[in-house]
């Protein structure tokens, strides 16, 4: 049995531990109230975007656009968005997850394009390649990031080096659930049209493939912010709830170690009267 001493040093080691991790739930929770009212306002743009070039590529019927077409590579561009810091739960080994056991996909022909450094790591120890770092995007995300990585993106499509690009993210849904999601981003793969919605006909003012061609970057880009403002959202709500439960667990640990305490004081109390007694005794 451990010592009252060991005990007590034990507790307050937990107790310095407890004092941390409420410190980093309450500093997540501030970063998740700001995190989600960004997210909830790129939302809309993101779904309307995502909608609105689908119904575009619906109408056009079947026209041969290089973003609507598999490139010649088989290789294939994942964005990962993931965190630069841990302490987050299960949040970042799922969002790797989600790549490497991907039915299908062979490790040889991902390219990695990293947001995040423990993403990065991850795919860098499980020997992917590593195409790009943009890990300091993660920590405030802008457009003009996203910007960035898309011409990255679209660059290495046009040169042949990819075929297809997908986006890996955590979708957020509220403060206690976050998914992750894979979405392809190209070729733009275009949505059945049903039999009941009417055919309508579109006309661009410039021609179809201009018009994709302006269109289409827009698109990548959209997604990509969207996909940025709510892993971020996902991030800090992870972390504030890995937080929560590891300061309620430290709370249990330090009631056990209380008892623990109080039995041995109980029982090193009750040791000394009985030698005090005894002592006595056979003074007498």
């Amino acid at each position: 049995m451990a010592s009252m001493r060991d005990i007590k040093r034990r507790k307050g080691s937990i107790q310095s531990t407890q004092q941390i991790t409420k410190a980093m739930k309450l500093v997540s929770t501030v970063k998740l109230q700001r995190a989600r009212a960004s997210a909830e306002n790129s939302k809309a743009y993101f779904n309307c975007m995502y909608q609105t070039v689908n119904r575009i590529l619906k109408r056009v019927g079947s026209l041969q656009h290089r973003y609507l077409q598999s490139g010649g590579s088989g290789k294939k561009a994942v964005v990962v968005i993931s965190s630069n810091r841990g302490l987050a739960g299960g949040y970042n080994s799922n969002i790797v997850k989600l790549v490497t056991r991907h039915e299908g996909w062979n490790k040889e022909d991902i390219l990695i394009y990293a947001v995040g450094r423990k993403g990065k790591d991850a795919f860098v120890r499980e020997g992917y390649e590593v195409r790009l770092d943009m890990s300091d995007v993660v920590e405030e995300p802008a457009y003009p990031d996203a910007m960035l990585l898309c011409n990255e993106l679209l660059k290495a499509y046009a040169d042949g080096e990819v075929g297809e690009i997908y986006l890996a993210y955590t979708s957020f849904k509220n403060t206690v659930s976050h998914i992750p999601t894979l979405l392809k981003l190209l070729p733009v793969e275009q949505e059945i049209q049903s039999e009941e919605e009417p055919e309508v006909p579109m006309n661009f003012e410039a021609e179809d493939e201009e018009a994709l061609e302006m269109i289409i970057p827009k698109y990548v880009t959209s997604l990509i912010y969207g996909g940025l403002m709510e892993a971020v959202a996902s991030e800090n709500g992870a972390r504030m709830q890995a937080m929560d439960n590891a300061t309620s667990n430290a709370e249990e640990m330090i009631s056990d170690l209380t008892l623990k305490y109080n039995r041995a004081r109980q029982g090193s109390i009750t040791q000394e009267l009985t030698e005090i007694i005894a002592g006595a005794e056979a003074i007498s």
